[in-house]
């Protein structure tokens, strides 16, 4: 009953994006040096905090948790925001249920139920919901599971140079790598709440993700993912400290091992305006051994800073900026060590029929030493644009009989990447597709 209204809001409102964007703190794989047409990396996400397509992609790979203190901050502003969209309120009453909240839920339904202007399936909605809050023991914990499983599809797997061309040890040589290529993606995500007084809450979270390519192997991997998250209100900031350990274990690659801990917040600036920002450190290792003996090169401490605008231009349209600052120091520098600048912008439209989200990211690397396996004259320095289309839809608006609680979502998107470098080797095209379902249990 929990779920019932919550696509309904979503195809009216940007919070997706917010909340995705908060989801990828529970969950993420670390392989330090990538393509963005590969695995999406918690770096990736922490410098595009405000990209849903990215977001979304990271929480397909890495299994979706809920972060239902976040999600209810959210909905109260968007509630004190747009006083009479019932559609909000009932999101904020599912979500409020499902965390154990009867206090304002109770709060809510009582306000809703003096308006004269509740539609009959609202009316029958909020019955349910009350009646739900009437019959259910109280708990202290909140247990769900997150399923999720998708295909991308890419013409450029392993970032083939436009000339098929590459430098290896100052010299030019063919680039014969693969280009086409697919990869079937799935997670598990098991998440444990508790509300801890009015304005806090504490989040333990164990996911596991697997990933298979059909040609190559490159992307063939068992990720594992533990966090712990605390979300609270100091004044006006809705904060989320936040720790994760994870482990990933790669086919034709060294395991990799990672921690992570950082600070998330956001505020609201008048009606229309909310800011973001956050902070990250992460420790990354690989798992040096016989057969992977140059895989300690990239252990690598990372720094990274984010900031982020929402503005909501009218209940259909909504926009979106980030900037992004990250410093990478690798045990081994050349190649390995550098900084990265971030700007991205997106136009979101919360369509009655869909959502859909439609972005594009800058993205500047500047490495700090020359690697001599490449080319010893040269200091790399990359530039890449990347743009996002993403459109959500719930089963249950296609088929109704197949999902009546429009529970269960179908994401689709498509990514186009172009890379500009001052070494061949970094100068490449790919387009991507990317098919995904998701679905999200109450398991108490």
């Amino acid at each position: 009953m929990s779920s019932i209204r919550l696509n309904n809001f979503i195809k009216k409102t940007k919070l997706l994006k917010i909340i995705f964007g908060l989801l990828v703190f529970f969950g993420f794989v670390i392989k330090p040096v990538f393509s963005s047409e590969k695995n999406v990396t918690y770096m990736q996400i922490l410098q595009n905090p405000n990209d849903l397509d990215l977001n979304l992609k990271y929480a397909q790979q890495q299994g979706k948790m809920g972060n239902f203190k976040q999600t209810i901050s959210t909905l109260e502003r968007l509630n004190m925001l747009y006083p009479d969209n019932v559609e909000i309120k009932l999101y904020l009453l599912s979500v409020l249920v499902q965390v154990d909240s009867p206090e304002k839920a109770n709060t809510i339904i009582e306000e809703m139920k003096l308006r004269r202007d509740l539609d009959p399936e609202d009316l029958e909605t909020l019955i349910e919901i009350e009646e739900e809050l009437r019959d259910r023991e109280p708990s202290l914990w909140n247990l769900t599971a997150d399923i999720s499983t998708g295909v991308v599809y890419t013409d450029n797997v392993n970032s083939v140079s436009k000339k098929r061309l590459q430098s290896s040890s100052d010299e030019i040589t063919g680039f014969n790598s693969a280009k086409y290529d697919r990869t079937l993606s799935g997670g598990l995500g098991i998440s444990a709440s508790r509300p801890i007084g009015e304005e806090s809450s504490f989040l333990i979270n164990l996911n596991h993700s697997s990933s298979e390519q059909y040609a190559e192997t490159d992307d063939d991997y068992q990720s594992y993912g533990l966090t712990f998250a605390f979300d609270t209100v100091y004044g006006n900031q809705s904060l989320s400290p936040y720790m994760m350990f994870s482990k990933s274990d790669y086919q034709t690659d060294a395991d990799s091992f990672s921690t992570m801990y950082g600070i998330g917040g956001f505020f609201s600036v008048g009606e229309r305006n909310s800011f973001s920002y956050g902070y990250s450190f992460a420790d990354s290792k690989g798992n040096h051994n016989s057969t992977d003996d140059t895989a300690m090169d990239t252990n690598s401490i990372v720094h990274g800073y984010t900031l982020g605008h929402d503005y909501i231009l009218t209940q259909l349209i909504s926009t979106s900026l980030s900037l992004g600052y990250s410093d990478t120091d690798a045990r081994v520098d050349a190649g390995n060590d550098y900084e990265t600048y971030d700007i991205g912008f997106g136009l979101n439209f919360a369509f009655p029929w869909a959502y859909i989200a439609v972005s594009n990211a800058m993205s500047f690397n500047d490495y700090k030493k020359e690697d001599t396996s490449v080319n010893s004259n040269k200091l790399r320095s990359d530039y890449t644009n990347t743009f996002d289309i993403m459109l959500t839809k719930a089963i249950g608006d296609i088929f109704p009989a197949i999902d009546p609680n429009r529970s269960l979502f179908i994401n689709l998107s498509y990514e186009k990447v172009i890379s500009e470098a001052n070494i061949i080797n970094y100068d490449y095209i790919s387009d991507s597709f990317s098919l995904s379902f998701s679905r999200s249990f109450r398991l108490n």
